[in-house]
């Protein structure tokens, strides 16, 4: 795939004075079976006594610029505690070769093998590979660790799944996510837009990008097209594979992060060595004191793990609890927390015995109460959810859930002594609906004596896969059902004089796309449960973590916005009925790197909807993206927008882009212009 134009070795882009002491990086190409070159770049020890274990971060994010920032502050920590610290850009992404298919693709994880491979085969490797990542890079993690590579002895998945139908950014509970089956989609169609670095693949680069272009499709139509769990959602699930884990598996992950469950999961289902962390953080690496903290030295207790599973060293990482947790005081409702406060406990296995299942039935929590409950909540439910993935930013959390409240069915449980719960509350209602197709969403909310509401944790499910997220049974009109409403797990202290709630809504937009058709749902309460994980032991477990330590951060410059926006926004048009949720994701706006290069990043989400019509839910993203210096520059513009009637998902994306090869004088020149317009049937969701 070499162009002839493109260097066969070079120099890392970046700011090599930032390394820390004795510590080397340089860049160079893994060659592919079929003969594509992945980017790669290798952070070493400079003087290393013989060969060293090696670390592999693997993403389509862009290690030339997007992610260096990040990638500064622990590839060189790992090298300078002497591994050989590797990033490698995904074919298609950054300045790799080849083109980018799909998410977690079987082209994706072949690549990956190949890489394990030539790490473990280089002169200056021991052989002993381990892997690491948030999110992307800690689902293919797991996806290669299922797949049992030889030279892969140890991972660390950080804010990851196992299920990529029922807990990623496509379903929840077997209900499209509207919030980010659009916004993630919308995001990846632009990132997979962006082009080649010309310092890295050479002079040729315009046309490497532009087929690059050609070649990109936005994914969203395809996710929608399986709506049910199938071979697709199948492929890339660790969780259909996991006897075949046996490399040791370090699985982190927050309560602030919708992927927390995977954790739970992994500590109790793998026959690999396994140990689980989740603290209060959002999707963020939790050394980065991001809100909300308190932060741990993560980077020391990765070190742990890899000193035991790829040097043979006894760091006393089989002695930890199996699941160490941290368990949030409860706190007025904010969309920001700087840090929560809490404790840390540990469980020396999951299930733990210190946690007993206490189930009361719904009408208890109604004093009694023993009548039907009627739900049919409008259709703006939801505008109060907060973002589905936080990072840290000042609106990313739910606010005072009081709004919400009112717009559901609610049971209060009194609090007359505190007790902590950690685990997954699981709400079991039995129901009849006027309508074939429904959807719930329960709520878990800590309601404070001043009659604030503090959202601690809920779940959703499409009544469809009540009995299974592989198949569809619609509900029949009047017939009573039994809905299980599994919760994602939480770790949260009730104090006494509050009130835990549970509440209950037919709708939840945007987290849960609506049916076509508004059911209305009525919940008998007498049949109904509630099933709380209360964690029994008060005690100091003695769970204890350092202060964070990472490597200088690359020495980039904010760009602040020419016409800033606020971050979100929730407008309400009386006249019409819509209600208009606005955001800014917030993924790192304009900066300017070291080595001059200047890159923009604009975008805006929006979510519409009006209260009484459930076909107005209208989901739209919009990204506007820039690289330029002197001598070059590359900019480009992408659109995308889901809609929905009762029989179809209709989805429309456009991208523009322009490039200039040459000094300012030279012109811009447009590189392509496409629209995709794609109508998907309803089948479940």
């Amino acid at each position: 795939m070499n162009d002839g134009t493109a260097p066969a070795t070079f120099t890392a882009i970046g700011d090599p004075g930032s390394l820390p002491d004795g510590v080397t990086v340089r860049d160079e190409w893994i060659p592919m079976p079929d003969g594509v070159r992945l980017h790669t770049r290798i952070w070493s020890p400079v003087s290393p006594d013989g060969p060293v274990p090696v670390l592999l971060e693997y993403l389509p994010y862009r290690l030339d610029d997007w992610t260096g920032p990040r990638d500064s502050e622990r590839h060189p920590w790992y090298a300078q505690h002497g591994y050989a610290s590797v990033r490698v850009d995904i074919r298609g992404s950054g300045s790799s070769d080849g083109l980018f298919d799909d998410e977690y693709s079987e082209q994706e994880l072949r690549d990956g093998e190949a890489v394990i491979a030539w790490l473990a085969a280089q002169e200056w490797s021991t052989g002993a590979v381990g892997m690491f990542g948030i999110s992307w890079g800690g689902f293919n993690a797991l996806q290669l660790a299922a797949r049992a590579p030889a030279a892969l002895k140890a991972i660390v998945t950080v804010c990851s799944t196992d299920d990529r139908y029922d807990n990623d950014v496509h379903y929840v509970g077997g209900a499209v996510l509207g919030i980010d089956m659009a916004a993630w989609g919308a995001t990846m169609f632009a990132f997979n837009s962006r082009p080649p670095r010309p310092e890295v693949v050479g002079s040729a680069w315009v046309d490497r990008w532009r087929e690059r272009l050609e070649s990109n499709r936005p994914m969203t139509p395809v996710w929608l097209s399986h709506q049910e769990r199938d071979d697709y959602w199948r492929h890339g699930s660790a969780t259909e594979d996991s006897g075949n884990i046996s490399a040791a598996v370090l699985a982190v992950g927050g309560w602030a992060d919708p992927y927390r469950d995977a954790v739970l999961r992994l500590v109790s289902d793998l026959d690999a060595p396994v140990k689980g962390i989740v603290g209060p953080w959002s999707h963020q690496y939790p050394d980065r004191e991001l809100a909300p903290g308190p932060s741990i030295g993560f980077l020391q207790e990765t070190l742990r793990w890899w000193d035991r599973w790829l040097r043979g060293v006894d760091t006393g990482v089989e002695d930890d609890p199996a699941l160490r947790a941290w368990i949030n005081e409860g706190e007025a409702p904010a969309t920001y927390y700087p840090s929560r406060r809490g404790r840390w406990v540990g469980a020396e296995a999951w299930p733990s015995t210190t946690t007993h299942r206490r189930a009361l039935p719904l009408a208890t929590l109604r004093g009694g109460e023993d009548g039907p409950v009627v739900v049919r909540s409008p259709q703006h439910t939801g505008a109060d959810a907060g973002r589905f993935f936080p990072f840290g930013n000042a609106t990313d959390l739910p606010p005072d859930q009081r709004a919400e409240d009112g717009r559901s069915a609610c049971f209060d449980l009194p609090v007359g002594k505190a007790f902590d719960l950690l685990g997954n509350v699981v709400v079991t209602l039995s129901v009849t609906s006027d309508q074939p197709r429904a959807t719930l969403t329960v709520r878990l909310c800590d309601v404070a004596p001043d009659g604030s509401s503090t959202l601690v944790t809920r779940g959703v499910l499409n009544a469809a896969k009540r009995d299974g997220m592989d198949r569809s049974d619609p509900l029949v009109p009047g017939e009573p059902a039994t809905l299980p409403v599994h919760l994602v797990a939480t770790g949260h202290r009730f104090a006494a004089g509050h009130r835990l709630r549970i509440a209950v809504s037919s709708s939840y937009w945007p987290w849960v796309w609506p049916h076509g058709v508004e059911a209305t749902v009525t919940i008998d309460p007498t049949a109904s449960e509630v099933c709380l994980p209360v964690w029994t032991r008060d005690t100091d477990d003695g769970v204890r973590f350092e202060e964070p330590e990472r490597s200088a951060p690359l020495a980039i410059e904010r760009v602040a916005p020419a016409e800033p926006l606020p971050q979100r926004t929730v407008t309400h048009d009386v006249e019409t009925g819509e209600w208009t949720l606005d955001v800014d994701p917030g993924y790192g706006g304009g900066r300017v790197y070291p080595d001059g290069l200047v890159f923009t990043e604009d975008a805006r989400e929006t979510y519409r909807i009006r209260s009484d019509d459930p076909t107005s839910a209208v989901a739209s993203s919009r990204w506007a993206i820039g690289l330029e210096k002197p001598d070059w520059s590359a900019r480009l513009e992408t659109s995308s927008e889901v809609s929905a009637d009762a029989d179809a998902f209709h989805v429309v994306n456009t991208v523009r882009a322009w490039a200039r090869d040459g000094g300012p004088d030279v012109p811009e020149v447009l590189v392509t212009e496409q629209t995709f317009v794609d109508d998907v049937p309803r089948t479940s969701a």
